[in-house]
């Protein structure tokens, strides 16, 4: 079995929330491959005493990163505890996150509630390969001319 790659981010509100998250679930995320944006990369590296690959931080373009790597077919899991009650700066960034992990069927967890469930899920520790989009009707189509 490949080990499977789980993104793990968080508004500033939302750290310690996840860190705290991650310390409970160490155990299910040991085989796993964690990716990390900013500090969020850098606090769960810390709080699991473990690697974890570190992207640019999420206003600086961290979450673009993040789904470009979904977009690759390089992350199986978003795990995104994101805070409902302050504004985001860079609030078109994590629509546009969303909008990607929904565009290529990677399932997404915001909350902790979400991210148990997940974490806890056979399909994520075993063979299981969510089924991949197909956009050639898309990248078919035709468009009028210019």
């Amino acid at each position: 079995m490949a080990s499977k790659n789980v993104a793990l981010v968080a508004h500033d509100n939302k750290k310690k929330e996840l860190v705290a998250w991650a310390q409970k679930h160490k155990d299910h995320l040991a085989p796993l491959t964690i990716w990390g944006t900013g500090t969020t990369g850098r606090l769960i590296e810390e709080g699991l005493n473990r690697p974890v690959t570190r992207l640019l931080s999420g206003p600086l373009g961290g979450d673009q990163q993040i789904g470009a790597k979904i977009a690759e077919g390089a992350i199986d899991l978003l795990i995104f505890f994101w805070d409902p009650l302050e504004p985001q700066p860079h609030d078109p960034d994590i629509k546009a996150l969303l909008r990607i992990a929904a565009l290529y069927n990677v399932p997404v967890a915001c909350n902790k509630a979400s991210a148990d469930f997940m974490i806890m899920s056979p399909l994520l520790h075993n063979d299981y390969t969510a089924d991949a989009p197909d956009f050639s009707a898309y990248a078919n189509r035709s468009t009028p001319a210019d």
